[in-house]
């Protein structure tokens, strides 16, 4: 175990600063989670607080991921769920790994408008993919009633299904399909943190309330922001969130209200630059 490896709980929530593969191994029991959500880095380059998400080789990258895919798998209790994101590059390895322990029930495109710089000379990539995986596929939780979307054949164009004994309009309501639109998170959304992957509340929201129920344990071996704890508090689950970069565990401290403050300094939001009031504005708020 690192030195460095410290654990901060409180009401049923641990943010674990340290090593994914260090603390899968030495502190989560085996079959132990009913719900894991996954959200590797990418080996694309991006710049985590100085942290490179670039292996020397796209092999030593893939043998990571091994690594942690099977001690994930091996946390999971014999009913749990595990929602795995990777690149559209990197994807086709985990499906292959993955296919051979666990059951695929489905592959999701969660899908975004990407209004910044596209590829000039391919086609700009537009989505990122999720597998969702369970040990057994007779035994799961998936609550659709908690996670139903609108309908639009019956909800707007109020078809009517003839081929029924008593012809019936098309429901106004349905469980997703595995295309996601949901908004990337951006800048000037409020609930926007200082991570170069964000990934958006309304996504774990929907993983959350289908795949676990109240009490159930979720785990989030590569936590960022902390948005999976977030969303588990939220909705009664317990949460274990691990982290290597003490900047992003600051924030799962303040999002969860584990603790005000670290070492010293006050864990809070700072505004940004188009949520400052000038001194003027805010003179004629207190006096106008």
């Amino acid at each position: 175990m690192l030195e460095s490896t410290q654990i901060f709980e409180k009401d049923g929530h641990k943010v674990i600063l340290g090593d994914a593969l260090e603390v899968l191994t030495t502190l989560i029991p085996d079959e132990s989670i009913d719900l894991i959500f996954a959200d590797p880095p990418y080996n694309i380059g991006k710049d985590f607080n100085g942290r490179k998400d670039k292996w020397p080789s796209e092999e030593e990258y893939i043998e990571w991921c091994y690594e942690w895919l099977a001690l994930c798998i091996q946390k999971l209790k014999p009913n749990g769920s595990f929602y795995v994101m990777t690149s559209t590059q990197a994807m086709p390895n985990f499906d292959i790994f993955l296919r051979k322990k666990l059951d695929i029930l489905s592959r999701i495109v969660w899908y975004y408008d990407s209004s910044g710089v596209q590829a000039k000379r391919y086609y700009g990539s537009m989505y990122e993919p999720i597998l969702f995986c369970v040990k057994d596929k007779d035994n799961y939780t998936f609550n659709g009633t908690n996670i139903l979307v609108e309908a639009k054949t019956g909800a707007k164009r109020k078809l009517i299904d003839y081929r029924k004994h008593v012809p019936t309009v098309y429901n106004t309501q349905k469980i997703p399909g595995n295309v996601w639109e949901i908004p990337r998170v951006r800048y000037r959304m409020g609930e926007y943190e200082n991570h170069p992957t964000q990934k958006p509340v309304l996504l774990l929201e929907r993983i959350i309330l289908a795949s676990s129920n109240p009490g159930d344990v979720v785990l989030d071996p590569f936590s960022g922001t902390f948005t999976t704890s977030f969303v588990a508090k939220k909705f009664r689950r317990q949460s274990i969130g691990i982290e290597i970069e003490e900047e992003y565990v600051k924030i799962g401290l303040r999002r969860l209200e584990i603790l005000f403050s670290y070492n010293g300094e006050e864990l809070r939001r700072e505004p940004r630059s188009f949520e400052k009031v000038p001194p003027a504005q805010q003179s004629l708020k207190l006096f106008g």
